[in-house]
């Protein structure tokens, strides 16, 4: 961004950046050059001579300028715009055509692709600038401020947008006075009374660089102090206005700026100007004689300056020009490489794959600018229905991903269109992190892994244990599925996943209480249920397993869940969820998984008495009480939860009851191998199955 707008005219192997500079900041105030604005200048110029010595970017096409001066007047600003427009013999080969126009950067007004569809924006509009201003200034309790605007476009739409985002804010406004650098001296003399007799101790200037410098000088002479300055950010990093002398009436401004970037070898090339390299450049001329005070020829017998010797060094200087720490020159490269990589992709266009809605490409000699630019054309979108047939509060539906009403678009007279503000339940709100849980369900596997041919592994099945183990594993993983912004996958995955985990786990539990009942009966004489029990545990878990894949496949394809934005919660929230689409399929999941862990509970609850000598009955039954107590709960804390924390309470019930099922059936044989291996031996416990079973 600089004040500066170019356009491209084509010509066989040719393209002539065409710019000019608007009165906001132009290269001659009162007959002394704009040292920021000529430098500006000349980032263009580093720019395009690099894009023109580059083998990748443009190769065998040549990039060339025009620089028109506004001489900080209107009338020259236009007669500069007119030249511009009209196509006077200035450009580099006589193919060059159309009447580009010019414009000024941040101007909101430039936003209405109708009429102004060839201009390409790289840097924000003011429409922004302008609110954060009025937060800004809400945000330090200024709510009596007075304000000056340049009077133009700039300082017009920008002022305007920040008075309505100022009402909105609670800010209220004492004055606001409009100024133009070549307004008569008496009238810039009573926007300064006015600011001196108000009782606002604050003032938003919203001026181009030219118009404070006009302002502050009058300021300076009336010696009007103790004011809080806010600016917008075409003088806020000028350091034209950072002197001893305007300290005295500025002790402190407040405001934004652009980001800024270091563009390589940019400083090197601007010290390294020089006329001799450019004889035909009356700008760089004059731009030398304003530097180092100096003059090549005498133009005047009376005058007593000294003439430039060519020797001067740029680099000794400390003024506006070699100010590095400026951050528009870099804007102006990026604005330059922007449009040469858009030319870029036009010219390297293949038939086929255009960049036109008809995917021809374009006419390589004949560019038009709303070529290069973004397309202007109209886009009728919906974003939402109304439905008179619905009951009242669910009648208007949004369905735009990025804005939504504020408020009750057919009753409340201050509804507005306003930036969405979604909520969802994020990573960082996860607060239990996968490497503290992972490990428990780890060194649980490892240390039966470890003592695998130990009595009491062997005795309680470790097929089913391991299973058990991989079940509960992917349990805990499942809970991820539901951190994150919804999508159409992530809805249906977590759903699924959540179901045909748990059921697997629910078996694994079933089929392990059948084998404690089956291992009793098996002590009585004749009996040869052992002998099948390996086939039938396996059998019945994949068995219980299969039959929730079906009811997730029908649920899925059926009526899946999908991603869904709740605004029932709050007028300024969007709440990003996952609708479960069918009811139904929901809780048949639910149901299924209930259903299964009700029959381990009931099973256990009989078999607790029966003569195990590590208590696996009464383990399971605790482990489906926690199970059932959690997911019993689970139901009202679900459908009373609003918005993101619904998700919350699924990934607690979630790993409640799988650290349930981890602790009440894993935890005790652990603690025996671990600090008790006098009792993990088979003497041990075929001995007290035996006095039991007596």
């Amino acid at each position: 961004h600089s004040e500066t707008s170019c356009h491209l005219q084509p010509a066989p192997g040719v393209f002539l950046l065409r710019c000019a500079s608007l009165p906001s900041e132009t290269f001659s105030v009162f007959n002394s050059i704009n040292l920021r604005e000529f430098r500006y200048a000349q980032a263009m110029i580093f720019a395009i001579e690099e894009i023109n010595n580059s083998n990748s970017l443009l190769p065998n096409v040549t990039l060339g300028y025009e620089i028109y001066d506004s001489c900080t007047s209107t009338v020259g600003a236009m007669r500069a715009a007119m030249a511009l427009v009209n196509g006077q013999d200035q450009t580099a080969h006589s193919g060059c055509a159309g009447k580009p126009v010019v414009h000024f950067a941040t101007c909101a007004c430039l936003s209405n692709k109708n009429e102004f569809p060839t201009f390409f924006r790289t840097i924000p509009s003011d429409y922004y600038q302008s609110r954060a201003l009025a937060q800004l200034v809400k945000h330090f309790g200024w709510t009596w401020v007075g304000t000056v605007r340049s009077d133009n476009d700039y300082g017009n739409n920008g002022m305007s947008v920040f008075v309505e985002a100022a009402k909105d804010e609670g800010v209220c406004i004492e004055y606001s006075e409009a100024i133009l650098r070549n307004y008569p001296k008496q009238r810039i003399t009573k926007v300064v009374e006015v600011i001196k007799r108000s009782t606002s101790k604050v003032i938003l200037a919203f001026l181009p660089l030219t118009e404070m410098d006009v302002l502050l000088e009058e300021i300076l002479l009336q010696n009007v102090t103790g004011l809080q300055w806010v600016a917008s950010e075409s003088w806020i990093t000028a350091r034209y206005f950072a002197t001893p002398r305007t300290s005295t009436v500025i002790s402190s401004v407040i405001g934004f700026t652009i980001t800024k970037s270091t563009v390589p070898g940019l400083n090197d090339f601007l010290v390294k100007v020089h006329p001799s390299k450019s004889p035909q450049n009356a700008l760089l001329k004059e731009f030398w004689e304003a530097s180092f005070a100096c003059m090549f020829s005498q133009r005047n017998e009376t005058t007593d300056v000294k003439l430039c010797s060519g020797k001067e060094k740029l680099a000794e200087l400390s003024n506006e020009y070699t100010d590095f720490s400026e951050l528009m020159s870099s804007n102006v490269y990026k604005a330059v490489y922007a449009v040469a990589h858009a030319l870029h992709e036009l010219l390297t266009c293949k038939q086929g794959k255009g960049h036109t809605l008809n995917e021809s490409c374009v006419d390589k000699a004949n560019i038009q600018g709303a070529q290069v630019c973004i397309n202007g054309e109209i886009k009728f979108v919906t974003i939402g229905y109304y439905d008179a047939s619905l009951p009242a509060g669910k009648q208007f539906t949004m369905n735009d991903n990025n804005i939504f009403w504020a408020g009750d678009p057919f009753t409340v007279g201050r509804a507005c269109w306003v930036p969405a503000l979604f909520r969802f339940f994020r990573f960082r709100s996860f607060r239990l992190s996968t490497s503290v849980r992972m490990p428990r369900f780890s060194a649980t596997g490892l240390i039966f892994f470890h003592f695998m041919e130990t009595p009491i592994v062997k005795a309680n099945n470790s097929e089913l244990s391991f299973l058990l183990l991989f079940s509960l594993i992917l349990c805990f993983l499942c809970s991820l599925t539901f951190i994150g912004r919804p999508s159409q996958w992530s809805c249906m995955l977590r759903h699924t996943v959540f179901g045909v985990t748990f059921a697997m786990c629910m078996s694994c539990v079933l089929a392990k209480t059948i084998v404690v009942v089956n291992a009793f009966k098996a002590s009585v004489p004749g009996s040869n249920v052992l002998q099948c029990s390996a086939p039938l545990q396996r059998l019945s878990v994949l068995c219980c397993t299969l039959i929730q894949v079906v009811i997730c496949a029908l649920w899925v394809s059926l009526a899946p869940p999908v991603p869904n934005r709740n605004t029932a919660y709050s007028t300024d929230k969007v709440i990003l969820e996952c609708d479960v689409g069918s009811a139904v399929g929901f809780w048949a999941v639910l149901g299924y998984i209930g259903l299964l862990s009700l029959m381990c509970f009931v099973l256990a609850f009989l078999a607790r008495k029966l003569p195990d000598n590590f208590n696996e009955a009464k383990f399971i039954t605790f482990s489906m009480l926690i199970f059932c107590a959690v997911w019993i709960t689970f139901i009202p804390a679900y459908v009373s939860s609003p918005g993101k924390f619904t998700v919350a309470v699924e990934i607690f019930a979630i790993l409640a009851s799988s650290y349930g099922l981890l602790f009440c059936i894993f935890l005790p044989k652990c603690y025996i191998i671990l600090f008790k291996p006098e009792k993990n031996t088979r003497r041990h416990i075929m001995g007290k199955m035996h006095a039991k079973s007596h």
